[in-house]
């Protein structure tokens, strides 16, 4: 059978709701978590030489950009046709092939794509202070801009790392110069460029907004990120937890004849945002309401953003609710197990490299406004899940 017979078939099945396949995706730099329920053999499924698996990928339609071993679909999520086999299409496919009928008229006509996806984070030490490109200099590499939002969920989270606190900007006082010195002195000694930055300590169940341009080094809580659809990034913290980064991490994502630019480098930030006294004023997110029912409740926990929503899903224990919203989604379970439309569901608790899984799914727009009927099978869990949107969802904070 053709694909796009599949796609048509297998959308139809599902009643507008995909059932997809773990995308679990290795990184070459610092220590695996182990939070993502992989079962333990399988962190260096792909190889050593690849880095042990520390991110699972949520509606994928993008590959990573992750050095010359990766693979050619590497980050692509893929849409499981039954549990009896293993036949499959990647969600990319499934989007150019259904178009608005799955994501929408407003996604489909603006950008001709699912334009996010979601990810879990899943680090033991502390990320380097590093930034995502603004769109204008990510264009300049045939890239996207990439603004990103963060949400520690309680369910991933049964120890904390070495370090759960997150480095955001710079300090107020911080000198352009101050900066071009880390640049220009990136391999020959530790620039410590955290020095003039300022952490925050983490809090399960909050999150923050992080925009383009703004350097970031990520704490070590299991992270749930909904972002826009792209995978550019600059490393601007050249020794971090005792590991040496090579400067092509700082400068990869640059124009050939800009690499050794420092004034261009520099031009990546977004200066006011990294110095703006009221970092956490604007960019932390505390869960707002949305929804609260006999039944269910629904917290935003991504939101005052141009480029994605997120929100917190709970069905209480042994309630059936019909969902409702105004876009399609993605969702991930990370608790308790039920229906989720046509589909059973279940949070993972330890899955084998290249399993199917029933905790992932993606959530065409009509489903989405008709309402998905869920049901909490457990009489004593609530069935928690984490549903990602673009940025036309109408009632995002």
């Amino acid at each position: 059978m053709g694909n796009i017979e599949l796609i048509k078939k297998t959308f139809e099945a599902g009643d507008g709701i995909f059932r997809l396949n773990p995308v679990f995706v290795p990184r070459p730099f610092g220590k695996a978590g182990q939070r993502l329920r992989l079962h333990p053999d399988d962190y260096y499924a792909l190889g050593t030489k690849r880095g042990s698996m520390k991110e699972r990928w949520l509606a994928s339609t993008i590959t990573c950009s992750n050095g010359p071993l990766a693979q050619e679909d590497e980050g692509l999520s893929y849409v499981a046709v039954s549990h009896e086999s293993d036949e499959r299409f990647t969600l990319k496919e499934a989007v150019e092939t259904l178009k608005e009928q799955l994501i929408g008229s407003k996604l489909q006509e603006k950008y001709g794509e699912w334009p996010m996806y979601s990810k879990f984070f899943d680090y033991l030490n502390p990320l380097f202070h590093h930034i995502h490109h603004m769109f204008d200099a990510a264009a300049k590499v045939g890239k996207q801009g990439k603004p990103e939002a963060y949400f520690y969920p309680k369910q991933l989270n049964n120890y904390h790392g070495d370090f759960p606190h997150t480095f955001f900007g710079l300090n107020p006082e911080t000198t352009h110069e101050q900066v071009k010195d880390c640049i220009r002195n990136y391999e020959k000694a530790d620039t410590k460029i955290t020095e003039f930055s300022r952490s925050y300590r983490l809090k399960l169940g909050t999150g923050w907004y992080v925009p383009p341009g703004v350097l970031h080094a990520p704490g070590s809580l299991l992270t749930y990120e909904p972002q826009w659809n792209s995978d550019v990034y600059s490393v601007w913290e050249n020794v971090v937890a005792g590991e040496v980064m090579d400067r092509n991490l700082l400068v990869e994502e640059c124009p050939k004849d800009k690499q050794e630019d420092v004034e261009y480098i520099f031009s990546l930030l977004d200066w006011e945002k990294n110095i703006d006294p009221e970092f956490r004023q604007k960019y932390f997110r505390p869960p707002v309401p949305a929804v609260s029912e006999k039944e269910y409740k629904e917290d935003w926990i991504t939101y005052g953003n141009e480029y994605v929503g997120a929100k917190e899903l709970t069905i209480y224990p042994g309630q059936k609710a019909v969902v409702r919203d105004d876009a399609a989604y993605g969702i991930v379970f990370v608790q308790g197990y039920g229906e989720f439309g046509v589909h059973k569901c279940s949070a993972a608790t330890m899955l084998r490299f290249g399993q199917q899984s029933d905790d992932e799914f993606f959530v065409s727009e009509g489903s989405a406004k008709k309402g998905v009927t869920i049901i909490n099978h457990s009489k004593t869990e609530p069935l928690v899940g984490l549903k990602h949107f673009g940025p036309n969802h109408p009632d995002m904070p």
